[in-house]
C-alpha cells in the first residue's frame, strides 16, 4: 500500500453564496478534482482521493482559493474547510464511501476536529515528527487565508493552477501593477515557499 492522501471538506456558508455563486462554485470544484476520484455528498460535502500525496495541499488550496473568489464576488463571506490525511490506503478504490485505510481514517478524524473550531485548513499523517512540520505549515496558511479578499484569493488561484503574473493580468483584464499587488497582499511568496516545504516532508515520507 502506498502514501496517498485523502481529503474531506465543506463548502462554508454555502446556503448563504445565492443559486447563481454557488453553481459556479460547484463547476469549478468539479473541474478543479476531476483529474481525480472525487464524491459530493449532502449537497456542499465532499471527499477526494489523491494518488499522489504531494499534490494534495496544492488541490485544498485551489479550492480554497476558488471558493473566497467567487463568494468575493457575490459580496458573501465563504472559503473551503478542509482536512487533508495522509497515509495508506488500500487500492484500487472503487467507491470513496467504502474506501478504507489510514488516509481515510485520519482525513475523516481531522476533518470533524475541524468542525469544532474556526480553523480551515487541517493536515495529519502517521508520522508525529511529520506531522509536527504539517502543522506549522497549516497554521501558517491559515493565518494567511483568514485575511485574503476575493480579489487576491482570484489571483493566487491562477498562479497556484501555473499561470506567471502577466498571464493572469491579461487573463483577468488587470494592469500587472495591479496583478502584483494583489500576489504581494495575499502572500504568494509564502504560500509558494510553505507548498514547497509541505513536498519536501511528503517525499521523506514517501
Amino acid at each position: 500500500m502506498a502514501i496517498q492522501a485523502v481529503l474531506t471538506g465543506d463548502i462554508v456558508n454555502s446556503t448563504r453564496l445565492g443559486q447563481a455563486a454557488e453553481k459556479k462554485l460547484m463547476k469549478c470544484l468539479q473541474q478543479l478534482l476531476a483529474a481525480h476520484r472525487f464524491e459530493f455528498y449532502r449537497g456542499d460535502s465532499f471527499q477526494v482521493f489523491v494518488k499522489d500525496a504531494r499534490s494534495a495541499l496544492q488541490t485544498a488550496l485551489l479550492c480554497r482559493t476558488a471558493a473566497i473568489s467567487i463568494a468575493g464576488s457575490a459580496a458573501v463571506s465563504s472559503d473551503i474547510r478542509i482536512s487533508i490525511g495522509i497515509g495508506k490506503t488500500k487500492t484500487p478504490v472503487a467507491s470513496l464511501g467504502i474506501a478504507r485505510g489510514e488516509a481515510f481514517v485520519l482525513s475523516g478524524r481531522a476533518f470533524d476536529e475541524l468542525t469544532k473550531t474556526n480553523t480551515r485548513l487541517a493536515m495529519v499523517g502517521n508520522n508525529q515528527l511529520a506531522n509536527e512540520g504539517l502543522q506549522v505549515i497549516a497554521d501558517y496558511l491559515n493565518a494567511i487565508f483568514k485575511d485574503m479578499t476575493g480579489k487576491q484569493a482570484g489571483v493566487i488561484f491562477e498562479l497556484l493552477n501555473g499561470e506567471t503574473q502577466q498571464t493572469v493580468a491579461a487573463k483577468l483584464k488587470k494592469s500587472k501593477s495591479t496583478i502584483h499587488q494583489h500576489v504581494s497582499a495575499g502572500r504568494w511568496p509564502a504560500i509558494e515557499n510553505l507548498l514547497h516545504h509541505y513536498e519536501n516532508i511528503i517525499n521523506q515520507l514517501i
